[in-house]
């Protein structure tokens, strides 16, 4: 990189601030900081949905996966994702709507203590956050490996750089920064997308290499395939599972996104909007990397490296700098979104637990506790991408896929399935059980069992059976002892029915004021 390409990169961390401190006279209370006051228009919500789902962990690990074996980069990964949120804009989107604007709350697991009860909510809610704060780790590592190739800094320098700018905008302007931060972000990545789509393009031009004859080349044989590697049927099968819950809020920060929207169709038509992108635009930034054997020889064994070398060699000056600002919006549009999310479970489901003060904050002292949380939770999230190349942690992708995909199940499904009629007779015993089975059930699979077993666990075994176990777990201990109650029932009614016909959520005995759902 040279002055050119550090202008761009320094006006975009500019802008971002920028954004930040404009978006804090948006928000006035708790409810703005998270859920933006459900003002936010359904474009940008899905804009902003589709920005927080990934991260510059596809220009690295994925970029590894595309370089080693093609097009399965994008079957099992980015397609079930469409696929999940197309499905989800119809059975999760509209419903976690209504939890702002039926329950009143703000933060997705709000509604667990009174869909199940506060043991239940607590479990989800700490075992969430600490997921979090690995995903998010793994985050700052991958755009700091990818700083580092462009321009030498170390990877905990580059951490702390795009981690202390995050910082700002996201703790100044809350939800509504992060969505108009996003919207900028994207318009900035589909520049640099198609930069670098055209210039790869006319590289293999140049070698007399046509668009659809460099499937052809000796280096791309078998990269044509869509299930090829540990990357088969399970895995795609247990990945569409996976990212059905995910991407619809089990991982909190794409619930916020339909929380904020005006009503249960505007969050329905921003899952549109987001699956669609999910659909088309990852194509796009895939197809320089499916390229990439042609064109580099990638020095890392797992081909991680290879986007940032074919970056450094097909763009001029300028451009360089916007790709390079490409790789950060996409990471700080994750990790600013889940810093949000996971402040919202602290100061609104586990503080009020903890201290009886925190039951009394008023708007000003919740702003000031939401805030503080957000500077934690980011710093705790960047000690711990200080240590994601270490023997616990290993590669940025074995965070993504193992820890994250794995772990992400056996917390998402009692929250997700709990919206939804059908699941009505699993209650708190079906929900901790399953919770607490899914967690086993990982550690077994990838540590003692994977220890024992010749060449180890596949891959999608290590992903798919905690899922598995969570699920069967839930709806088997539903049926065999089922545990609604009146209160439980009319969660359900209020978050599945629009307008007033529903009568409101009664309070539990010995509830006090903190009821979700009480003014």
């Amino acid at each position: 990189m040279n002055s050119l390409d550090w202008a761009v990169l320094i006006g975009y961390f500019g802008v971002m601030v920028a954004i930040g401190v404009w978006s804090h006279k948006r928000v006035d209370n708790v409810a703005d900081f998270f859920t933006a006051g459900g003002r936010m228009p359904w474009w940008l919500s899905g804009i902003s949905h589709h920005m927080s789902g990934y991260s510059a962990v596809m220009f690295t690990g994925y970029a590894g996966i595309a370089y080693t074996y093609g097009v399965t980069s994008f079957v099992t990964w980015s397609f079930p994702i469409a696929l999940g949120i197309a499905i989800g804009s119809k059975l999760f989107a509209p419903r976690i709507n209504r939890l702002r604007s039926r329950l009143h709350v703000a933060s997705p697991l709000e509604y667990l203590k009174n869909r199940y009860n506060l043991s239940t909510q607590q479990a989800l809610a700490w075992s969430g956050m600490l997921l979090k704060i690995v995903d998010v780790g793994a985050k700052w590592a991958a755009i700091a490996t990818l700083l580092s190739v462009f321009t030498g800094v170390t990877l905990n320098q580059g951490i702390l750089v795009t981690g202390a700018t995050t910082a700002v905008y996201c703790t100044i302007g809350g939800l509504w920064a992060d969505a108009l931060t996003e919207l900028g972000q994207f318009a900035i990545q589909l520049l640099a997308g198609v930069s670098m789509f055209v210039a790869v393009v006319l590289k293999l031009n140049d070698r007399h290499i046509g668009f659809f004859d460099a499937w052809n080349q000796p280096a791309l044989h078998g990269h044509g395939k869509p299930l090829v590697g540990p990357y088969g049927t399970v895995f795609l099968l247990a990945f569409l599972f996976i990212k059905l819950f995910e991407y619809n809020g089990g991982m909190l920060n794409q619930a916020q996104r339909y929380m904020a929207t005006s009503s249960a169709h505007a969050a329905e038509r921003s899952a549109r909007l987001s699956s669609v992108l999910w659909l088309i635009w990852p194509v796009v930034l895939f197809f320089p990397m499916w390229m990439s054997p042609l064109l580099v020889h990638a020095q890392k064994p797992d081909g991680s490296d290879s986007y940032g070398l074919m970056t450094e060699q097909l763009l001029p000056h300028g451009l360089l700098g916007l790709v390079v600002v490409g790789f950060f919006s996409h990471t700080m549009a994750m990790c600013s979104s889940d810093a949000n999310a996971i402040a919202a479970v602290f100061t609104r489901d586990v503080a009020p637990v903890l201290s009886s003060r925190a039951r009394g904050w008023g708007d000003r002292s919740g702003l000031i506790a939401a805030r503080v949380t957000t500077l934690v939770f980011l710093g705790l999230s960047m000690a711990v991408a200080t240590q994601v190349d270490s023997p616990t942690f290993k590669d940025i992708i074995t965070v993504v896929i193992k820890w994250v995909a794995g772990l992400m199940g056996p917390i998402a499904i009692p929250m997700m399935l709990g919206l939804l009629r059908p699941f009505r007779r699993s209650g708190p015993t079906a929900a901790l059980t399953s919770w607490a089975a899914g967690l086993l059930a990982f550690w077994l699979v990838n540590y003692p069992v994977n220890w024992n077993v010749s060449g180890g666990v596949p891959l999608q075994y290590q992903v798919s059976v905690p899922l598995a176990v969570s699920l069967v777990l839930y709806i088997g201990i539903g049926w065999l002892k089922p545990e609604e109650t009146p209160e439980r029932l009319a969660v359900i009614e209020k978050v599945n029915t629009d307008g007033d016909a529903v009568a409101a959520v009664p309070v539990p005995a010995g509830a006090g004021d903190d009821v979700v759902g009480a003014p």
